[in-house]
């Protein structure tokens, strides 16, 4: 799943250098993935690419005032592409074209656009053109982005205050931190030597300030190595720079202990146990209670 750095270069990949051109067309193979309908996509017809922004993990693309915003969800991608002109005519429900957006021609006569794809048979991508971006109820939910001035340790102490949640729940929360997800949570947690399983509420300042600065830097290193980078490279960037997500059986860089996995239904979550749990492995929940 793009994750905040990703969404973040992806912003600044998509949209091409001045002179800004405009929307000569969308289509929207999956149909399932638009999810709102005033106003019609068609009303971006003609209108100019004028800016891109994220918004968590949230890509919005400003049209002259109306927004078209998309979420990559788990299997989404954006694709650029300097030539439509020969592109195949989208068949609906067919492949993993979701939504197709073609620009005016430059003067070299070629025809730019992107396409956003969603690989694999659950289709979670979802797309909306709206006015605000926060009309999108996703968008509107946000905590507070990880990268902004405003998030502070004393900001993050607040958010823990009191929670019962598990701090790897508590940092994949969009309404409570905005833009990281499963991935970067793991690698967080691991800079901030830190048990996945431990209960936000129970951190000491020490800990909280600890984790905040494992956030921040995380997520800047990564911002980092991704900028510049072409869309179809920051996939196989991500996975490169990951330290433990997707690590299973490794070694760990840091103390050189085997990476563990703990598995659930949809997902899976990847530590060290010597950085992070005392050397004590946890339990799989899907089998039994986290071992204290």
């Amino acid at each position: 799943m793009p994750e905040l750095p990703e969404v973040e270069a992806l912003a600044a990949v998509a949209p091409p250098p001045p002179p800004r051109p405009a929307v000569a067309g969308l289509d929207v193979p999956a149909f399932q993935a638009l999810k709102t309908v005033d106003p019609p996509v068609t009303a971006l017809a003609g209108l100019l690419v004028t800016d891109v922004a994220r918004h968590g993990k949230f890509l919005d693309i400003d049209c002259d005032g109306l927004h078209l915003v998309t979420h990559l969800a788990r299997g989404g991608w954006l694709r650029w592409r300097d030539d439509l002109t020969g592109a195949k005519p989208v068949r609906p429900g067919r492949g993993p074209l979701a939504v197709r957006v073609r620009l005016s021609p430059g003067e070299d006569g070629r025809a730019p656009g992107f396409e956003l794809t969603e690989a694999g048979t659950q289709k979670r991508l979802a797309v909306y053109v709206v006015r605000d971006p926060k009309d999108v109820p996703g968008i509107a939910a946000l905590g507070p982005d990880p990268l902004g001035e405003d998030f502070t340790p004393d900001l993050l102490e607040r958010i823990v205050s009191g929670s019962r949640t598990q701090i790897k729940g508590l940092l994949r929360d969009q309404k409570v931190i905005a833009g990281i997800g499963n991935a970067y949570s793991d690698e967080v947690l691991h800079a901030a030597k830190m048990s996945p399983f431990k209960i936000a509420g129970t951190l000491t300042g020490d800990q909280v300030a600890e984790l905040h600065a494992a956030i921040v830097s995380t997520l800047r290193d990564a911002v980092g190595r991704a900028r510049g980078l072409a869309a179809e490279d920051l996939k196989s960037e991500k996975k490169s720079g990951l330290r433990v997500h997707g690590r299973t059986g490794e070694a760990c860089a840091v103390c050189g202990d085997t990476i563990r996995e703990v598995s659930f239904a949809d997902s899976s979550l990847q530590y060290c146990p010597t950085c992070q749990t005392g050397g004590k492995p946890l339990a799989d929940r899907r089998l039994s209670r986290l071992l204290k």
